[in-house]
């Protein structure tokens, strides 16, 4: 016997009574930034290694540590998508979307990440992730934001809202300085990643997980104190348009976002039931991303959602799923010419009752046999063809659902008759 092939450790397979939840997810999604105006965008789950070493920052941990990356043609490298914006701007700019337009784009799909796996990270996880270009005001910032509200109200989701403004880059440079002082004085408390990270990029020394490094980061320099009337005008703004919507937030001066690209908002929407993970949407603004990635400069923001923990959430806030169950089940004798009636019987149906869910029985079973599975299947009717229903031009009907004598109706009104018990 052949020795069984288990799935790869961090890659899960998604059942079928998983995804109602992910179809439930996905269909809010679509409603909700379409009647935003914004329009899907599929790009490729490779790209060269070089886009994300660019845009993420080779000093991070998803580049130095995280990319499933190989050989290509040429002796280029290839990643898998370890986040979808660099990919997104990538394609907006291979594709012209960006010279003289704005746009309003919106994906879903996997990513990549070869990281310990844990609940609510995973090597393959799924991102949604909403991003605008050409837009420079605080009020596009501020309309991601409301719109994901609007998404978690959908999905009966309550999680807090932190936001926080960085500032240019040149804003950064300033506070960067004055954070390389502020650890250098405390070299000998830093944890070996943030020593690795203190001449690089002291920033990401604010993310340090670490109780004694936290410690330190409580008396560091705020970046709040470093940005200039614009940048804190634009951020002004920003809480004006939240406070207009009645959206509650808590202004998170140590708030960075772990990525390179970030410039004046950023935020993120956080739950305390997750664990360590606590992070369910993230984004910000990306100003210099687009130019970064060899396009014109374009004024840019987004965020990105993980799949994996919004569901988590919604099962533990029993979230109400419709799940699409069978009309009907059609059950028929073992000949072949019963079968073949079956089968005609059915498309005659589909045909005629515009998105009906019909399942017909396939395989050879007995009727009581293939009742159990109708039953099982959780139809609300069966529809019973033997041979004394062919010989007569009839179907029996029975519903499944309720205590009911089954009834045997002329296949000619058939279709009049499951209109209207349909339609009840």
């Amino acid at each position: 016997m052949s020795k069984v092939i288990q799935s790869i450790r961090g890659m899960n397979d998604i059942l079928p009574e998983e995804t109602p939840y992910w179809q439930f997810l996905e269909n809010a999604v679509r409603e909700i930034l379409s009647s935003y105006g914004y329009g899907e965008i599929r790009f490729p789950i490779v790209e060269h290694t070089e886009l994300f070493k660019r845009s993420i920052g080779e000093v991070t941990d998803i580049v130095e540590k995280e990319m499933y990356s190989f050989g290509g043609e040429d002796n280029l490298k290839y990643s898998l998508r370890p986040e979808g914006t660099a990919a997104c701007v990538r394609a907006g700019i291979s594709n012209g979307l960006f010279y003289n337009q704005t746009q309003k784009l919106w994906y879903m799909g996997p990513m990549f990440r070869h990281e310990r796996p844990q609940k609510g990270r995973y090597r393959q996880f799924h991102q949604i992730g909403a991003e605008v270009f050409g837009y420079g005001g605080p009020d596009v910032d501020a309309e991601l934001i409301i719109l994901s509200a609007r998404l978690w109200k959908k999905l009966g989701l309550n999680p807090s809202l932190e936001i926080n403004s960085i500032g240019s880059i040149e804003t950064r440079g300033n506070y960067r300085n004055a954070l390389l002082s502020y650890f250098t004085k405390h070299k000998d408390q830093l944890d070996a990643d943030s020593l690795r990270r203190l001449e690089r990029n002291p920033l990401r020394i604010l993310d340090s997980k670490v109780p004694q490094t936290q410690d330190l980061v409580k008396d560091a320099p705020i970046m709040s104190d470093y940005l200039s009337d614009l940048e804190k005008a634009h951020f002004a703004g920003l809480k004006n348009f939240l406070d207009d919507a009645s959206i509650e937030y808590t202004v998170n001066p140590r708030l960075v976002r772990g990525l390179d690209y970030y410039s004046l908002t950023v935020f993120e929407w956080l739950t305390d039931k997750l664990g360590a993970q606590n992070a369910i949407c993230s984004g910000g603004r990306y100003d210099g991303l687009v130019e970064q990635l060899g396009g014109k400069p374009t004024q840019a923001v987004g965020w990105a959602l993980g799949i994996e923990r919004v569901i988590e959430l919604m099962k533990q806030a029993n979230t109400s799923i419709e799940i699409q169950k069978l009309d009907l089940f059609l059950v028929s004798g073992n000949t072949p010419e019963l079968k073949r009636e079956a089968f005609r019987l059915s498309e005659g149906l589909r045909d005629a009752l515009n998105g009906v869910k019909l399942a017909v029985y396939c395989g050879e079973a007995g009727i009581k046999s293939q009742m159990k599975k109708a039953d099982k299947s959780e139809a609300r009717f069966a529809l019973i063809l033997g041979e004394d229903e062919s010989a007569s031009t009839t179907v029996v009907l029975k519903d499944l659902r309720q205590r009911a004598a089954q009834e045997t109706i002329a296949q000619k009104d058939l279709i009049k008759v499951l209109s209207e018990r349909l339609a009840s």
